[in-house]
């Protein structure tokens, strides 16, 4: 059974905020809310945490794993940025878009795709998630929230429910329900061709489509 955290997404208890940081430094796996959809994470650097969340989510081994940064700045640190690809990225951040970049050695190797040495990072628009990446230190694995098999909730609380056993914490605020499934997940843009492409279309697509 999941711990649950209640946080206030104005003024958030800092006093919860530093018992999810302390279960996540300890390895802990959670379902917490971004920007687009809730999302599964841990620790960028919790390596059963990933393998974890590659069994939650059936992935093979060489899917590689999302996560989100808390700025431009922590994405460099994570990967290679072209000049032309940061004209655009710096447009688009903080925002519901992920960006496909070729990974520096900083990226464990369970996250990255293995063939490409590729990665995909997020700067998610949301108080919480920026709240939680800057007292953790580290980026965040985020992983949208749906199963293989399934029935759709239609609610946060129906969603709470079908994680509880599968994850070690819910970190709960106020906001409507998102499916993974309504075009709700975020714009993919992949940067490492020649020229940017956009890979999936999702929340922010007009005016990514507009600056690339």
């Amino acid at each position: 059974m999941a711990t649950r955290y209640t946080i206030h997404p104005d003024n958030p208890q800092m006093r919860l905020v530093d018992a999810v940081v302390d279960q996540l430094h300890r390895g802990a796996i959670m379902l917490y809310p971004t920007d687009t959809v809730y999302a599964i994470g841990c620790d960028i650097n919790n390596k059963a945490g990933q393998e974890k969340i590659r069994r939650i989510r059936n992935l093979p081994t060489d899917r590689p794993l999302t996560f989100v940064a808390a700025n431009i700045s922590q994405i460099s640190d994570y990967a290679r940025i072209s000049d032309s690809a940061y004209q655009i990225i710096r447009q688009l951040v903080p925002g519901p878009y992920t960006f496909l970049l070729p990974a520096t050695k900083m990226v464990p190797n369970l996250v990255l795709n293995p063939k490409r040495k590729t990665t995909g990072i997020r700067v998610p628009d949301h108080a919480m998630c920026q709240l939680l990446i800057a007292e953790l230190g580290n980026p965040l694995i985020s992983m949208s929230a749906k199963l293989p098999e399934w029935k759709e909730p239609d609610t946060n609380e129906g969603l709470f429910e079908m994680f509880d056993p599968l994850v070690d914490m819910i970190i709960e605020v106020d906001a409507e329900y998102r499916s993974p499934y309504d075009d709700l997940l975020s714009t993919m843009i992949d940067f490492t061709g020649e020229v940017p492409e956009i890979t999936r279309e999702g929340l922010g697509i007009d005016f990514a489509t507009r600056i690339i």
